[in-house]
């Protein structure tokens, strides 16, 4: 849409969040697995996003995911002896997620996802008025 690039920047901006609330249900739904090999824990995924020019408009920016990293935080040892999953020593290992700031980072994603879904409609209602505007 060359004419109205809000719709592009507003859509890039959406998918973005988009990504950004999967990432968080991943982390979410990987919170509390566990295993006995601190290589093989979950980690974290985390988008990393990128102001992005829009096409025919370099004054306008977009947003876009370059990409999705994995945490480096270590993994939090356990010492549960009786976990089937448990090491030699008895220990297991669980990724270092706060359910907490997860969700705070969901709550923020969806409400910047619910802000441009407006932008979107806005940009749409005034485009309807201005071609009635003629009528």
């Amino acid at each position: 849409m060359a004419n109205l690039p809000i719709f592009d920047v507003a859509g890039s901006a959406m998918t973005a969040q988009q990504v950004r609330l999967s990432t968080v249900a991943s982390n979410l739904a990987n919170a509390d697995s566990v295993t006995g090999n601190a290589d093989e824990t979950f980690r974290a995924k985390l988008p990393v996003f990128e102001a992005t020019p829009v096409e025919g408009n370099p004054a306008l920016a977009g947003v876009k995911v370059q990409a999705v990293t994995e945490s480096t935080a270590a993994p939090v040892k356990r010492y549960e002896p009786g976990n089937p999953l448990a090491d030699a020593q008895g220990y297991v290992y669980a990724p270092d997620i706060d359910p907490v700031a997860q969700m705070v980072d969901m709550i923020s994603a969806s409400r910047s996802y619910q802000a441009n879904v407006e932008v979107f409609n806005t940009a749409k209602e005034l485009a309807l008025a201005t071609i009635n505007m003629g009528r």
